[in-house]
């Protein structure tokens, strides 16, 4: 049942409190897409190792123009060391450099490409990507498989993540404006860290600028479906535009003093904390546009001969809104009944802060960059839902007005700190790279607030009721808390041997070390002896509840709930501490035919500690090790054309947040997680086979297969406790899942001088990329961690249906392309459609024996439009115009389980805007 509910139809007493009314490729156009480049920059000379000194005619279908075979300059620093290598590979003369002097199948991502998709976070530009999707806030799924098959480095460095849900760093928190270059490598090498299930991707920062720049930009953007219209926001602090809080959510010594020590709070410190300013939901029928601006700048100068110093320095501010009204169900029988039915109205205010300060330099052959960089993002965010549970039947007994309604306030704040040293040392045929970081991330989720209120007609009251007492009519607060530190650092010597077949041997060492510390504090408002406030108090909107005057009147305190059962971990500390060593060589062994053989060694300590007051429960310790081999064979069989071949083996670790028995709330969905510290490390086994056809320059076809075998894959778990409406996700091991399928892409440019004068200079980019996967998991009557933390080990086909596919695997992915370029008058124009089909996020929930369907994520189609228009203004001053239209179809967000008797229950359904944005920026 999906409730309609009219503007001012639900009031609290005296309150305006309302209730909801009718209730936004890698390797995209022109990306390299190959091959693991070595660190430092690469470029692309001609086959012969020299940049040709007259243009030559690269294709047939080029005739009418001549194209310098040099391209441009892409800034990488990677794992591993060594120089892009001209001699190996002599007869591919087509294929471009940072290709074939590399053995890994990659797509590369220069700026240049990045600006032509238009989009202002580097998720965003990676779905154009062959056979990689963005899942919920930035998470990148590389050929169906979830984000933990996947790394993100920085620099070649690991980070860590500012989510509690996740190891895997968020993507869509790194702006575009500083990064150089956005790597995707999809075979492992033993170069780069063992947790490499579906790929890796390394971004570099910008470093040593060519030349002097100053850049300016700014933007505005409007929502169809929230600038302007209705929307629940709450006062927060002065600086909450900003993204930061000036002191009003401070949490009280006393309130960390009680989630520790498993006490409540007294009615005296329960007054104490921050009421209005984080409990008043209002109305805002007027939400303001989506805006951005940043700055960025760099310079570099000469010291000497053969010594250049460069500066870079970049920071931006981005403030958006987006306003939501979800169908959320959650059903708890075989026919599809539900446990609850709500329509929620969600308001998200996103601020987003970055800054990143390089110093770099160039000494010879040899480059020294030192980067760091700042992210802070924040989201505010109110909600109001309405609707019906099954304690008293759906619809409600006083359908259509639901029974119940609940607000929610939330402020999530997370930021990332990371500061990288890396040398990268050119000694003609010995190459030596040394890199060292510290990390920090933090995420603070004060005053998470949550009400339910009741709908009675008792005494003739006839309006929503909530007096703290029962499972109906409650208010609760949490204070969380999260700060992961991660040192880590890496030396890679590589030696070119030039014998008659030049080998190059390498080997390397690498040491992380990541620790967090993690808590999650919940209490529940309660009066004295867990007495109910009476009927008349009870109808007060939430801020007059919980004010001085009502706490100290009626003794109301705080109640500490925040074990989930004796088993729950209120705070967690955890660490990964990993020591790697690899060896690898590469070696022509035949004419054209080029193999990279090599086995990277790792031993991980994983240790999560459950903390209560009554004691440390049992958590996890995993000690392994592991021998990772990897190897690929390149066929460079004409000069346009090579095939690759690839076989290795990875692992995947859990991440903290599965193994800690602790409530989270995803703030996205508004569902809750709970960890598993049973849980074991994945084993992967890879097998590819590539065919690269570059038949003229940026132009191209390929097409691949792979095969990957996992054991013991990580699963989400939806699951409903009887009497429970909640709907808890929770991780458990299946015994093994095979996953295969296939990619094409193909990349055209058509010169348009030939249709007349109004398209002189004008080319047509074509570019088509498509990726089929199938996935099934393979399940028998094994054991397996029960995903209720506390229960004995469970039959794995008592959780997991035989044959089903992956977590997050879509059997069809789909990026396209068009766009209209012209250099000399500065403009391009960009069509960018892409397509993921339905894609699991969570297994069904076992409800009284009986499993129910998984949850589906419907993905569906989108339409993009880019508009770039440059203007010279100078000889080296330029003013951009950008005008964007994202998601023109409208295409709404699906997530739904569709059981056998065809009902449809809707997990978290609903209509998203079309998004225009225009936005102006100044080179100076």
């Amino acid at each position: 049942m999906t409730h309609k509910l009219a503007f001012g139809s639900l009031l609290l007493l005296t309150s305006h409190f309302v209730a909801p009314a009718a209730l936004a490729q890698v390797s995209g156009s022109g990306g390299v897409s190959t091959t693991t480049p070595p660190a430092g920059q690469v470029t692309t000379p001609d086959a012969g190792g020299a940049a040709p000194t007259t243009p030559q005619t690269v294709g047939p279908d080029d005739t009418s123009q001549q194209v310098d075979q040099a391209e441009q300059e892409v800034e990488i620093s990677a794992p591993g060391a060594g120089d892009v290598n001209e001699d190996i590979v002599v007869i591919g003369r087509n294929i471009p450099n940072v290709v074939r002097s590399t053995a890994q199948v990659i797509s590369v991502l220069s700026s240049e490409d990045i600006a032509r998709t238009g989009e202002g976070d580097i998720a965003g530009a990676l779905t154009r990507v062959t056979g990689l999707s963005v899942v919920g806030n930035g998470f990148v799924f590389v050929r169906g498989l979830g984000d933990r098959y996947s790394s993100s480095l920085l620099n070649g460095l690991p980070l860590p993540s500012p989510e509690p849900l996740r190891r895997v760093v968020p993507l869509d928190i790194f702006p575009t404006n500083l990064v150089a270059s956005a790597l995707v490598q999809k075979s492992f090498s033993a170069n780069y860290p063992g947790e490499f299930g579906g790929g890796a991707i390394n971004l570099t920062t910008r470093a040593v600028p060519d030349e002097s720049f100053i850049q300016i930009g700014g933007s505005v953007g409007f929502d169809t479906a929230t600038t302007s219209q209705l929307g629940y926001v709450y006062d927060g602090g002065s600086a909450d535009v900003f993204g930061y809080d000036d002191g009003t959510r401070t949490v009280p010594g006393f309130v960390k003093d009680a989630g520790i020590n498993n006490t409540g709070l007294n009615p005296g410190q329960t007054a104490a904390l921050r009421n209005a300013e984080t409990t008043l939901l209002q109305e805002n029928d007027d939400i303001p546009a989506n805006w951005g601006a940043d700055i960025s700048m760099g310079t570099s100068f000469d010291v000497s001969n053969d010594v250049r110093i460069g500066v870079i320095a970049g920071g931006g501010i981005s403030n958006s809104w987006r306003t939501r009204q979800a169908l959320q169900q959650v059903a708890n029988s075989a026919d599809g009944g539900l446990a609850s039915d709500f329509t929620a109205v969600t308001t998200d205010n996103r601020i987003l802060v970055n800054g990143l300060l390089g110093l770099g330099a160039e000494v010879g052959d040899h480059r020294f960059r030192f980067t760091n960089l700042y992210i802070h993002d924040t989201l505010k965010q109110g909600i109001l839902s309405a609707g019906d549970l099954d304690n008293l039947g759906i619809p409600g007994p006083f359908a259509p007005i639901p029974t119940y309604i609940e607000q929610y306030t939330n402020w999530f704040e997370r930021q990332l700190f990371t500061s990288q040293f890396v040398g990268e040392l050119d000694f003609d045929a010995l190459q030596v790279d040394l890199r060292g970081a510290y990390a920090n991330t933090k995420r603070k989720a004060p005053y998470e607030r949550a009400f339910r209120y009741e709908y009675t007609a008792a005494d003739g009251i006839n309006d929503y009721i909530n007096t703290l007492g029962g499972t109906t009519q409650t208010a609760t607060v949490a204070f969380s808390d999260l700060n992961e530190d991660l040192w880590s650092g890496a030396i890679d010597l590589s030696y070119e041997f030039n014998w008659d077949r030049p080998v190059t041997l390498s080997a390397g060492y690498a040491y992380s070390d990541a620790q967090r510390q993690a808590s999650r504090y919940l209490f529940r408002y309660v009066g004295p002896d867990n007495s109910t406030l009476n009927n008349t108090v009870g109808q007060l909107r939430p801020d007059f509840l919980l004010s001085q005057a009502v706490i100290n009147f009626w003794g109301i305190n705080l109640q500490n709930i925040s074990g989930f059962g004796d088993n729950a971990a209120p705070a967690y500390e955890a660490q990964l501490e990993i020591h790697a060593g690899y060896v690898q060589a590469e070696a022509e062994a035949f004419d054209g035919v080029r193999a990279t053989l090599g086995v990277r060694y790792e031993d991980a300590q994983q240790d999560v500690a459950l903390l209560r007051a009554d004691g440390v429960l049992p958590g996890t310790n995993l000690n392994n090790d592991y021998f990772l081999p990897a190897a690929t064979i390149t066929w460079n069989f004409a000069e346009d054309m090579q095939l690759r071949l690839h076989a290795s083996k990875t692992i995947a670790r859990p991440q903290f947040r599965e193994l800690a028995p602790q409530i989270y709330i995803d703030f996205d969905s508004n569902r809750q997680f709970f960890g598993n510290p049973n849980l074991s490390d994945s084993e992967l086994y890879n097998l590819e086979a590539r065919y690269e056809w570059f038949f003229a320059r940026d132009q191209r076809l390929t097409a691949a297969g792979f095969f990957k075998r996992i054991e013991n894959p990580i699963e989400t778990i939806a699951q409903v406790a009887p009497g429970s409406s909640t709907l808890l996700t929770g991780f458990s091991n299946a015994p093994e899942a095979q996953l295969w399928g296939g990619e094409i892409e193909v990349q055209k440019y058509f010169p348009l001088d030939t249709l007349g004068s109004l398209f002189a200079g004008t080319r047509l980019l074509a570019l088509a990329n498509y990726t089929y996967t199938q996935s099934n998991l393979q399940v028998g009557s094994q054991l397996v961690p029960n995903p209720i933390f506390g229960a004995a080990d469970v039959a794995a086909n008592l959780i997991f249906e035989d044959g089903a596919p992956l977590i997050g695997q879509s059997d069809h992915l789909v990026n396209a392309q068009l766009g209209l370029e012209n250099e000399e008058t500065m403009s391009q124009a960009t069509l960018l459609v892409t397509y993921a089909s339905d894609r699991v996020t969570s297994r069904g929930p076992v409800f009284d024996g009986v499993r129910l369907p998984d949850i589906v994520e419907r993905p569906g189609v989108r339409f993009d439009v880019v508009y770039r228009q440059g203007i010279s203004i100078g000889d080296d001053q330029t003013i951009e115009l950008k005008v964007e239209g994202r998601n023109l179809t409208r295409t709404r967000y699906q997530e739904f389980q569709t059981f056998s008797n065809g009902a449809r229950v809707d997990t978290n359904t609903f209509d998203l805007g079309r998004v225009i944005s225009v936005g102006l920026s100044a080179r100076l």
